[in-house]
């Protein structure tokens, strides 16, 4: 049976990462006080997700101060893994609504979440996010694959030495 929760508006909007670069679960919460989903999403889901506020926060006028960096809280187990994310603007409202939808099989039910930001939550989420992603392991200057610390075999020199850094 699947679950849908629609939170309104949220004052708790963040991703994080449990583990080291190369091996990173990324974990996207949001909620408002005692409630808060938590969700591992994909980094390329991430990405997504900063290309999509930043295009929603271009669209609105600018933000107002942003309130800082917020970090991961309470219990960081995931309870489910995105599918899909999913994000709509209210240019009349100016708020920012993100609908994400569990990755299941085809003959199950997906759980979902509803919830409204504000542009100031997006931009910070979209900064946040944005450094903890180039926090990673860097791309090798060959191939542009991550160079992982155990050894990287390049494609480019067919695996038969490492690239010169």
């Amino acid at each position: 049976m699947s679950e849908s929760i629609d939170f309104g508006s949220v004052t708790h909007f963040t991703v994080g990462t449990l583990g080291e670069p190369g091996h990173r679960v990324f974990l996207l919460q949001a909620g408002s006080g005692s409630l808060i989903l938590t969700v591992k999403v994909e980094k390329t889901q991430v990405l997504a997700l900063i290309q999509g506020l930043a295009a929603a926060v271009e669209e609105l006028p600018r933000p107002h101060e942003l309130a800082g960096d917020q970090v991961l809280i309470g219990d960081l187990t995931p309870q489910w893994v995105v599918g899909s994310i999913e994000i709509e603007v209210d240019s009349i409202t100016e708020l920012i609504e993100v609908e994400l939808e569990e990755l299941v099989a085809e003959d199950e039910e997906p759980d979902s979440a509803r919830f409204i930001i504000t542009r100031e939550q997006a931009a910070q989420f979209a900064i946040t996010a944005t450094r903890l992603v180039e926090r990673g392991r860097p791309p090798c200057p060959l191939c542009g694959y991550p160079l992982d610390p155990e050894g990287h075999s390049c494609p480019r020199t067919n695996g038969h030495r490492a690239p010169s850094l």
